[in-house]
């Protein structure tokens, strides 16, 4: 694999909170049509008519494609779910999209889908895209392994001390209730916003960088901007001491450079996954310019 805007992406300084860095990231040259994201998008998500914990359908009523982001939360349905592939779903299509359950204790009890006040936790969609990675490389499956999702989900759970009657992810919510601090950090960092051409960031803790999201322009970050800083602000840092812009552009490089399995979209564009020794996640091309990339550090 080789994106030439992640290969030639850059970095600003970055912003910490609570011992956890986010560096802005830049792309040049990445040219994309106008597309929409987030809540306020207008996809509509519901179960297919007999429901199936790995898959959901979308449908897009709008005149222009609608990006779904591997690991932003749909909390509803008969569980909560979230996507396993980022999908740019083109104008009045409807399809089935691969998914992983965020919530282990509910199945049925029907409510309407909405989006998640956070994203999956970091360490849920890392177990999440590694076995995605790895059905891709042996099988051409985008399935996840579930019970190593639910085993990060229940890791999360445990390290937080949450109360989470149906082992559900999303009830880390409750962590910025108690920790005055926390949420004072996330409230600043999202009502700041991203900088002007901004496109994602790349998240260190301390010297550790841990992760990195790219969105192909950014008007595809901001409406999934506040749930991706809550979803970082939940984790206490992993390593101290200072962030490096030299490690952070080195993740990217490495994960643009990497060997990958590549297939087709499920909707526009073409999918790429990785799956090596330091690195994993997936990127989502269209045109050979990036529409959204998430990648982890093991």
């Amino acid at each position: 694999m080789s994106i030439p805007s992640l290969v030639n992406a850059s970095v600003g300084r970055p912003i910490t909170r609570l011992g956890i860095s986010l560096f802005p990231v830049y792309l040049t040259g990445n040219h994309l049509p106008e597309m929409a994201t987030g809540p306020e998008s207008g996809l509509v998500v519901d179960e297919l008519p007999e429901a199936q914990v790995p898959q959901l359908v979308v449908t897009n009523p709008t005149d222009r494609p609608v990006l779904v982001v591997e690991g932003e939360q749909f909390v509803g349905g008969a569980q909560n779910r979230t996507a396993n592939v980022s999908v740019l779903v083109s104008p009045g299509a409807r399809v089935e999209i691969p998914v992983s359950c965020l919530e282990q204790g509910r199945w049925g009890s029907y409510r309407d889908f909405e989006s998640g006040r956070t994203f999956a936790h970091r360490r849920v969609r890392r177990a999440k895209q590694h076995s995605v990675a790895t059905s891709m490389a042996m099988a051409g499956s985008r399935s996840s392994d579930q019970r190593a999702v639910w085993g990060a989900i229940q890791s999360e759970i445990a390290s937080m001390d949450l109360y989470a009657p149906t082992q559900a992810i999303s009830d880390a919510d409750q962590a910025f209730d108690r920790d005055n601090a926390r949420y004072v950090a996330v409230d600043e960092l999202c009502g700041l916003g991203p900088l002007p051409g901004q496109c994602g960031v790349v998240v260190a803790h301390g010297y550790r960088v841990v992760s990195a999201e790219v969105f192909g322009s950014p008007d595809l970050l901001v409406p999934h901007w506040a749930a991706l800083i809550r979803s970082h602000l939940l984790e206490r840092p992993t390593a101290g001491d200072r962030p490096s812009a030299t490690a952070a552009l080195k993740l990217l490089g490495r994960f643009a450079a990497a060997d990958s399995v590549d297939s087709p979209g499920i909707g526009l564009g073409v999918e790429q996954h990785v799956r090596t020794e330091r690195v994993t996640g997936q990127v989502l091309t269209l045109d050979g310019s990036t529409v959204h990339a998430s990648a982890f550090r093991k």
